[in-house]
């Protein structure tokens, strides 16, 4: 406002310099000029320019005069936009505080909004996690190939672009509540089931839960397992005769009970992957056949040393006790040719140097003695030391084969990595193998070598008494002569 003012007052200044001006020029011409005009023509000159005073001045006054009134309303529109001003401050004073009001209201929301978004992440995950562990038991369930709709349904809810809502959930406990009915009943249904020869096949389906499912087809009963939720496939090993004989009299009805397996598979699984001795072996490489040729021979021998060692050794007292008669009665002739009656047994062929030695004195016929059980002690402990050997050597082959299967270990784990354990069963599985098997060969030869000692052991003191009870005899008659 005080510019336009201040515009005002240097406008009516200039106008009246101008009047002013104008004037000073006329009269300046008229002194300057006096021969251009005459006395009438100075007076008119003079009029003007008075006139034109006159009016310049009227202008001037007027001039003032709206400056004036310009001047109060402005001076008055400035009082009012002083007002307006103050108003406007104060208003801006109070929308200051209503913004920080705002603002704070701005950020407790946008805190309360981020909470609720995590909450509903939290809501959204805990879903996705229900429904994946339903899709885990829907796979695993016996009633899913029956109802394939079921994982079908389960698939929006597994979508992390997708919050699921009211009707999801809805649908997941629907789902789970028909789970928890099915586990309550048994039902027999015909339906499709992938037969042990891998071919598809329709027949009678016994289901006992969510335990066990039974199919019949064709006169043949076996278990079956779901896979991936998509179908029923038959176990590859058919169960006992007399439980497939309870079963096919429960599915028709004739009993009341029936064998099912209440660990939802894993008994079955087991029982279908059990592994028979001779799969073992073979899986056990190359040094299972060394070892079980150990084996064979080692029974051989103690077969063979069994045998031996008995037939020797029988009836050696009733033997004794007869040349004892005989001798008492100098019945030598007689006890010559009872010996000869039994040729091959060590304790004869001890008695019969003895006797062809009697006439002998008794440090001799001891010597005698001693050199006839001397020549029976390696054929009588013939093969023993190939047993110990082969105790010794059947072990050593079993940690021979653990060291090669876990050097195929080793190397399938440099080649693949250890992400799928399977790679890797085999080469430890050989390894264990060998180790069980050399031990289980080499346990009982050593066993067997142990008491085949014994039993030598304990021939060769019969022996030497039966020496010293025929020096005995020999002498006492000598001395008796």
């Amino acid at each position: 406002m005080k510019k336009i003012l201040k515009k005002q007052c240097r406008r009516c200044c200039c106008l009246a310099d101008k009047a002013k001006f104008f004037v000073a020029v006329l009269i300046l011409i008229t002194l300057l000029f006096p021969s251009l005009s005459t006395a009438a023509d100075m007076r008119i000159v003079t009029k003007k320019a008075q006139q034109e005073l006159i009016n310049a001045k009227k202008a001037a006054k007027q001039s003032g005069e709206e400056i004036s009134d310009s001047r109060a309303t402005l001076k008055t529109n400035l009082e009012t936009v002083q007002q307006e001003i103050t108003i406007l401050q104060e208003s801006v004073t109070l929308l200051t505080a209503d913004l920080a009001v705002l603002t704070a209201e701005d950020e407790e929301l946008t805190a309360r909004q981020a909470d609720d978004d995590l909450e509903m992440n939290e809501l959204a995950g805990t879903v996705r996690t229900l429904a994946l562990d339903t899709q885990t038991l829907l796979n695993t369930s016996l009633l899913s190939p029956f109802e394939p709709q079921r994982l079908n349904d389960l698939k929006p809810i597994l979508a992390k672009d997708r919050f699921p809502g009211i009707d999801d959930m809805q649908m997941l406990v629907s789902i789970l509540f028909s789970e928890m009915q099915f586990s309550g009943e048994v039902s027999l249904r015909h339906g499709s089931f992938t037969d042990r020869s891998g071919q598809e096949q329709l027949g009678e389906i016994l289901l006992v839960g969510p335990f066990t499912a039974v199919y019949r087809f064709q006169g043949e009963i076996g278990f079956l397992r779901p896979e991936l939720g998509e179908r029923l496939t038959a176990l590859p090993v058919l169960p006992e005769k007399k439980i497939r004989k309870q079963l096919a009299a429960y599915m028709d009805g004739t009993v009341e009970s029936c064998v099912f397996d209440p660990s939802g598979g894993s008994a079955l699984k087991q029982v279908s992957h059990r592994i028979t001795y001779i799969e073992r072996i073979r899986n056990g490489g190359f040094f299972v056949w060394p070892i079980l040729a150990i084996g064979v021979v080692a029974l051989l021998i103690v077969l063979e040393r069994t045998v031996f060692l008995s037939r020797v050794h029988m009836n050696t007292d009733k033997i004794m006790g007869k040349v004892n008669e005989l001798a008492l009665a100098d019945r030598w002739s007689d006890c010559e040719k009872m010996i000869k009656a039994n040729p091959g047994r060590p304790v004869c062929n001890i008695l019969r140097a003895g006797l062809e030695g009697r006439s002998y004195d008794r440090e001799t016929v001891d010597s005698i003695l001693q050199e006839a059980i001397l020549r029976e002690v390696p054929r009588l402990e013939r093969f023993l030391a190939v047993l110990h050997v082969f105790a010794a050597i059947s072990p050593l082959l079993g940690l021979l084969g653990t060291v090669t299967g876990m050097i195929a270990t080793f190397h399938v784990i440099t080649l693949f990595g250890t992400g799928d354990p399977r790679l890797m069963a085999g080469g430890i599985s050989e390894a264990l193998i060998t180790t069980m098997l050399g031990l289980c060969v080499a346990i009982p030869i050593m066993l067997a070598h142990t008491f085949l000692s014994r039993r030598v052991d304990h021939i060769i003191e019969d022996m030497e008494e039966k020496a010293v009870g025929l020096s005995n005899i020999i002498m006492r008659e000598e001395q008796t002569v």
